[in-house]
């Protein structure tokens, strides 16, 4: 394995019911701002417009609602709905679980709860947005003052529904949603960190090369992990990069994961001087190592030529053992 060294951080589903099919934007939940549920003629956006002054310099914060809070707190966010489309559009906005499943947010499906959807609301629960247009809606946190410490994860939903085609039975619902990161406890939030644990060279299953970054997260905060890689001091002094990290990757406290950098398929095997910086909001971590990537694996033959050869040999000699039976009785 690769030494590492490190730097110090700056800083559909589909529901099948008698008559109706509901095809939902499910998964991981959308980043925010920016994101957006394709309508049939346009798009939903929901982006946050309230971030709390301590942490204007995290870029999470402007995506998501991302808080600590004591128990017995309660706090008010605005989000903004905009509506693309050519006319305008009912959305029902509320309140719904999430949860960390195989290192990412992923919002439940449908009005699905948990602790944390029970202390949110959202006021007005319902907007008519016009075409091309905008409304502003608030949501209210109130945490209980028996709430225990640890951090909760939640989403807050735009959602439309297409009224159903004409003698089909089809209701198609688009909803749009906004992660909530809640942390509970006294005084300041739990400390974030993480670390690089090791860096491989691998290659994809259609030969591309590409750099697996094992990330430990230490801290007792998720992490949303971004970032770049790039290639340095390689074949004839040749250099690559920076290539970005696939995002989508989450890491709860304590969970380990890998994060893949997916590289250019015309990249020389190496050896290369890898350097990746990785990053969660105001958290940031470097690690280098000397990496070259393994030889590309050669497609394997086939077994099934081999067992049609076989049995046409098989079947050329029984042929033949007739023929000479059949001879012989004539």
């Amino acid at each position: 394995m690769a030494r590492v060294s490190h730097s110090r951080p700056r800083g559909a589903a589909l529901q099948r019911a008698a008559l109706a099919l509901a095809i939902l934007v499910l998964g991981a939940v959308p980043t925010g701002a920016g994101a957006a549920a394709p309508t049939p003629t346009g798009r939903l956006g929901l982006q946050l417009i309230d971030v709390p002054v301590t942490s204007l310099d995290d870029p999470r914060a402007r995506l998501y609602v991302v808080d600590h809070l004591a128990p017995g707190t309660v706090i008010h966010r605005r989000l903004q709905v905009s509506n693309t489309t050519t006319g305008p559009v009912r959305v029902a906005l509320y309140p719904a679980a999430a949860a960390i499943v195989r290192h990412a947010f992923q919002g439940a499906a449908g009005h699905t709860r948990n602790e944390l959807s029970t202390w949110t609301s959202v006021r007005p629960a319902t907007l008519v947005i016009p075409a091309r247009g905008k409304r502003r809606a608030t949501v209210t946190i109130a945490v209980p003052r028996d709430a225990s410490p640890g951090e909760r994860y939640g989403a807050v939903w735009a959602e439309a529904r297409a009224k159903p085609v004409a003698g089909q039975g089809i209701t198609e619902i688009n909803r749009v949603g906004m992660r909530i990161y809640l942390s509970v406890g006294p005084g300041g939030p739990p400390a974030g960190g993480f670390r690089i644990q090791s860096l491989v060279a691998a290659r994809a299953s259609d030969g591309r090369p590409l750099v697996r970054a094992q990330v430990h997260n230490t801290g007792g905060r998720a992490l949303d992990m971004s970032g770049t890689l790039r290639l340095l001091h390689g074949p004839g002094g040749l250099a690559a990069g920076p290539f970005p990290a696939r995002t989508g990757t989450t890491l709860g406290p304590g969970e380990t994961a890998p994060v893949i950098v997916a590289l250019d398929a015309r990249i020389p095997a190496g050896p290369w001087d890898a350097r990746i910086t990785l990053r969660s909001g105001l958290l940031q971590r470097s690690a280098r190592a000397s990496l070259t990537f393994p030889a590309p694996t050669r497609p394997s033959s086939s077994p099934v030529p081999g067992i049609l050869i076989a049995a046409a040999a098989l079947l050329l000699v029984a042929l033949l053992v007739r023929m000479v039976v059949l001879r012989r009785r004539r």
